[in-house]
């Protein structure tokens, strides 16, 4: 794994909050809770990925396997990867014993869903790849994925919105700005030695 995987990995295993904006601005901003954590079994560069409403952080709304890895060029690409049956694996990043039955198998990879990444001072900036082609399917409809996040020592920032493949007119997401969250866990003692040998 390359020095800049390795920060980008270690930066990325931690859990966020962004309770101070939600309750500074809750017509705007729900409070959310968004964690990543190693996932060893799976590989190099894997992780456990769950975005949920503080109410419910049990039930997320979004539960992938991000793997981070070098792309030929240099740069750095994250695949999204769906959970099949993704119930079974609600919770698991708060319970390392479920989180240990995840299996290549149950992984899909998401196409079109990747994020290029590249440095930016003292952290990273991404975005989903070009092409329209991250399409999700939310309230009944299906949408293409336009998304990017920042992220630094201290926090992230993300955008996450939906337009419709034709008209490319926004169906859903942040008309207000990006979600502000504050690191509120490190997970990225748990990332395994062996990730980062040459």
């Amino acid at each position: 794994m390359t020095t800049t995987l390795r920060r980008l990995v270690e930066m990325l295993s931690a859990g966020f909050s962004n309770q101070h904006q939600a309750f500074e601005n809750p017509p705007l901003y729900a409070h959310i809770l968004v964690a990543f954590r190693p996932v060893p079994q799976l590989g190099e560069g894997a992780l456990l990925l769950e975005q949920s409403y503080a109410f419910a952080p049990n039930q997320p709304y979004r539960i992938r396997i991000l793997r981070a890895e070098a792309a030929p060029d240099g740069s750095v690409r994250i695949d999204n990867h769906a959970l099949v049956e993704e119930k079974r694996f609600w919770g698991a990043v708060e319970d390392p014993q479920r989180m240990a039955t995840i299996q290549s198998a149950d992984l899909r990879l998401l196409k079109g869903c990747s994020y290029v990444v590249r440095q930016q001072g003292e952290g990273f900036v991404g975005e989903v790849e070009p092409g329209c082609g991250c399409l999700v399917e939310r309230k009944g409809s299906v949408a293409y994925l336009v998304s990017s996040f920042e992220l630094d020592p201290s926090e992230m920032r993300t955008i996450d919105r939906g337009h419709d493949p034709e008209t490319h007119q926004q169906l859903w997401g942040s008309l207000a700005g990006p979600f502000e969250f504050q690191r509120i866990h490190d997970y990225s003692a748990e990332i395994p030695s062996d990730w980062f040998t040459a």
